[in-house]
């Protein structure tokens, strides 16, 4: 009887780890960036909507517990956050989100209309926003 116990523990060291996926690459982690930068640009552009700071500051937290739980340490997870190359392509990869949405830069009342739709569909970026509308 012995011997099945350890032969379980043997059987375990000998698994290979799973392997994490890059962060650049974990869907769920850049999409919530991505919207997050998304609903950022918007209500800096939009007069009529602005940030619901306490969805987003929720929502900041659930995805540092989601990260964890992935099993990323905090300082990957900060090395990743502020990484500027990353910074760059999450920026670069809203700024295409918006501009394919109809958000055209200089006319305001594009970016609220992109802010109003996200809102209507409940995407995440409408989620982290509100209109005074």
């Amino acid at each position: 009887m012995k011997l099945v116990p350890m032969t379980l523990a043997l059987l375990l060291l000998a698994m290979p780890a799973v392997a994490l996926e890059p962060l650049p690459q974990e869907k769920h982690i850049n999409d919530s960036l991505r919207a997050g930068r998304i609903g950022d640009v918007i209500r800096k552009t939009c007069p009529t909507i602005s940030a619901r700071m306490f969805v987003v500051l929720g929502k900041i937290e659930d995805l540092k517990r989601y990260a964890l739980a992935q099993g990323y340490s905090r300082s990957e997870v900060e090395a990743f956050i502020k990484n500027s190359e990353q910074k760059a392509r999450l920026r670069a990869e809203a700024d295409a989100y918006l501009a394919a949405a109809g958000a055209v830069p200089g006319q305001p009342e594009t970016y609220c209309a992109v802010g109003e739709a996200e809102i209507a569909k409940g995407s995440l970026v409408g989620q982290l926003l509100r209109s005074s509308r």
